[in-house]
């Protein structure tokens, strides 16, 4: 999977960093690691955009250790029944594709609570920087923008297409093991299909973004809040029509490559997935609720 830090979609990326390490597809240790000292990592991933002053880092851990404590009575105990059920439905025969979709729309349906729960601490934060420090986070996310263009934007579409078929294998392979030549080719495949994704995927990116410097101007006003709720909870829509028909799309592409890919694998892939949701869920139940 690709780091928060390296593909962060928008400013609103460090507070759901904790959810995209919690599901970050690494070992146990790390996994662990990651969650219990979150908000170094979110502090560190906001500096590259912004530089904090003292107040304002003490604030921002303060706020995402709450978020923290939070999330690990709350939701990871949602979590874990969930992967009970992908441990149960992947241990004997290849899901079909109404079970993958299941679990794929249950993944989706973690995102919401936590959202409404960062909305408190981005508005904390985003309300207290100053002009300058606004002006540092505009010139740097257009800068990451053109970095993330000149990476992912390749000479032609074709060459677009191959560099997506490989970052998606790499992420498949986290979880489903070495893919063999057939399920190689369902990759490349259904990334030749996706057009121009990637394009409307970084239009959407770079939307978003102009929206959040816009609501910024406001930041001091009382509306600041509800409006970077909407930025954050409605980020499909913000991000434009193209993008919003596009990830509807591709969400139901996904869960048929998923299905495919599975399909297309032996008992070792099998064995592959079931033992990434026992080592994911043996990292939820040996994380505690104590302060890091």
């Amino acid at each position: 999977m690709d780091t928060a830090k390296d593909r962060a979609p928008g400013f609103s990326k460090p507070f759901v960093l904790i959810l995209v390490l919690a599901f970050a597809l690494v070992g146990c240790s790390s996994t662990k690691l990651a969650y219990r000292y979150a908000d170094w990592g979110i502090v560190w991933w906001v500096e590259d955009y912004v530089t904090l002053t003292a107040d304002q880092k003490q604030q921002l851990n303060s706020d995402i250790e709450q978020l923290r404590q939070w999330h690990c009575s709350a939701e990871l105990p949602r979590y874990q029944v969930w992967l009970d059920e992908l441990e149960s439905d992947v241990a004997s025969s290849p899901p079909d594709q109404a079970t993958v979709e299941y679990h794929q729309q249950r993944l989706f349906d973690f995102f919401p609570s936590l959202l409404e729960r960062a909305t408190p601490v981005a508005a904390n934060l985003l309300s207290s920087l100053s002009d300058e420090q606004v002006n540092e986070l505009a010139e740097n996310m257009a800068q990451s923008q053109r970095e993330m263009e000149e990476e992912f934007l390749a000479d032609s579409p074709e060459a677009t297409a191959e560099a997506r078929a490989e970052r998606t294998a790499e992420r498949v392979e986290r979880w489903l093991g070495e893919l063999n030549s057939e399920q190689r080719d369902i990759v490349r495949q259904w990334s030749a299909n996706r057009g121009a994704q990637t394009e409307i995927w970084l239009q959407g990116r770079r939307n978003w973004q102009l929206a959040l410097l816009e609501a910024l101007e406001r930041r001091n006003e009382p509306t600041f809040e509800a409006e970077l709720e909407y930025l954050i909870l409605n980020s499909e829509e913000v991000r434009g029509e193209d993008y919003k028909a596009m990830m509807a799309e591709s969400r139901v592409a996904m869960a048929s490559l998923m299905h495919d890919i599975i399909t297309a694998g032996d008992a070792a892939t099998l064995a592959h997935l079931q033992s990434r949701a026992v080592e994911l869920n043996s990292d939820f139940a040996a994380l505690t609720c104590s302060p890091a």
